[in-house]
């Protein structure tokens, strides 16, 4: 898998569910996360067993997403008719329920091979998570093997870590979450930081 970071978030047109559910067949990245936050949220299939609790657990936090102007979008491989479905059964059934942001088909499999987060073997994507700035510029990314669910809390956590180092500049150490301490990217930042930190690390 090669990393993106640094490089534009690549560009796709395909059909998606939007959150309203309605289908857009012409669904497209750039225009959608223009002048906004993203993350590609990356999972094998609809109707399995970790993916629900992913899906669900964004859903749970949609506000705060929002909140930091940042638009999430699921992907799988499944096609926007399978998305519609899963949306439509019930948490208590094995569903996601009506979740409040797009779902995106890659039958094709061409967007999973493009971030490199297909499956070797079984074809699907990988749990992978590509958090992409303003500019539309891919930041972080976090990928996950098939059995491990990610924690959707990091991923705020990223989020806010970017918003902070583009408005002061500062960088954030370790653990770093939104109201505590960034470090001054200079020898000076760095020592002060650890003098004042380092046991809290």
């Amino acid at each position: 898998m090669n990393t993106l970071i640094g490089q534009k978030a690549i560009d796709f047109t395909t059909a998606a569910v939007m959150a309203n559910g309605e289908i857009n067949n012409a669904f497209n990245l750039h225009k959608a996360i223009e002048k906004k936050y993203a993350i590609l949220f990356f999972y094998p299939l609809d109707f399995t067993f970790v993916c629900p609790s992913e899906l669900i657990a964004v859903d749970n936090r949609i506000e705060e997403f929002n909140a930091r102007n940042t638009l999430i979008m699921g992907i799988s491989i499944d096609s926007q008719f399978t998305h519609n479905a899963w949306r439509n059964t019930s948490v208590a059934n094995g569903g996601i329920g009506p979740v409040r942001y797009p779902l995106i088909a890659d039958v094709n499999h061409q967007i999973c091979q493009a971030y490199g987060v297909e499956h070797p073997s079984a074809h699907v994507a990988l749990r992978g998570a590509f958090v992409i700035d303003k500019q539309g510029i891919v930041r972080a990314q976090i990928v996950n093997d098939l059995p491990l669910g990610r924690n959707v809390d990091e991923l705020l956590r990223l989020i806010d870590a970017i918003e902070f180092h583009e408005k002061h500049g500062e960088v954030c150490p370790a653990g770093w979450t939104k109201g505590k301490t960034g470090i001054k990217p200079t020898a000076d930042g760095i020592a002060q930081f650890l003098a004042d930190e380092a046991e809290s690390l």
